[in-house]
């Protein structure tokens, strides 16, 4: 009980900013549950025997964790030391509905000393900076008649209105929802996901490569948590 007490502060805390979750399968399962409602709802309710209160909590979930206890399942540099059901355990700390509500998912590799010790040509975070603000304000300046302020925040309604897709982009979309098994709440996600994408190109419409980018941040629960 105290930890769903800390659990429901940390979220609400978080209002307008990051929760970031570091080992993200470290934590109980039943306490990961919790933030099923608040992501979907962007508030958090408690009710007790004396009062019902509810909270604000219009957060970022950004979230770390190994593919398995040892941390090489799927590595092409290391041999995974875990059995079939140790993985399997491990993975099962998050559940499908909780990925389902998580927008983006990255699988990030070890970075070899060749690409460290590299001297190419990188876009500096000033850069990164910029463009960011430049999407951000993009955004702000078009919802600002609704009360939001980014495309997460857009209702099935405004993505009708917003998020528009040529044929070409209708047609991928509709072959990777039918082959990727995706769900409402995923097409909604990617489609925003896409929006973002967009925007951070300075695109007024979302093009082919948008749809096609945002797609592939929703592959890994098909890749480590399979049906």
């Amino acid at each position: 009980m105290a930890e769903e007490y800390q659990n429901h502060g940390e979220i609400s805390l978080a209002h307008y900013g990051v929760l970031f979750l570091d080992e993200l399968t470290e934590f109980n399962k039943s306490t990961l549950e919790v933030l099923r409602g608040p992501l979907e709802d962007r508030s958090i309710s408690i009710s007790r025997v004396t009062a019902a209160l509810t909270y604000p909590c219009n957060f970022m979930l950004i979230a770390s964790m190994n593919p398995c206890p040892c941390g090489y399942y799927g590595s092409t540099e290391k041999e995974c030391t875990c059995t079939d059901e140790q993985i399997k355990k491990y993975m099962g700390k998050i559940s499908g509905p909780l990925l389902d509500r998580i927008d983006i998912h990255l699988e990030v590799n070890s970075v070899k000393y060749e690409k460290l010790n590299s001297r190419g040509v990188t876009e500096t975070s000033e850069d990164i900076r910029n463009r960011v603000n430049k999407a951000r304000n993009i955004q702000k300046e078009r919802y600002k008649e609704y009360g939001i302020y980014s495309n997460a925040e857009l209702s099935p309604k405004l993505i009708e209105k917003y998020c528009k897709l040529n044929m070409q982009s209708s047609i991928l979309l509709e072959k990777s929802f039918k082959s990727l098994g995706l769900s409402a709440r995923a097409y909604g996600r990617i489609l925003k996901v896409a929006r973002t994408i967009a925007d951070l190109a300075s695109s007024e419409n979302i093009e082919t490569e948008h749809i096609a980018e945002a797609i592939q941040y929703r592959s890994l629960d098909r890749k480590y948590w399979k049906n």
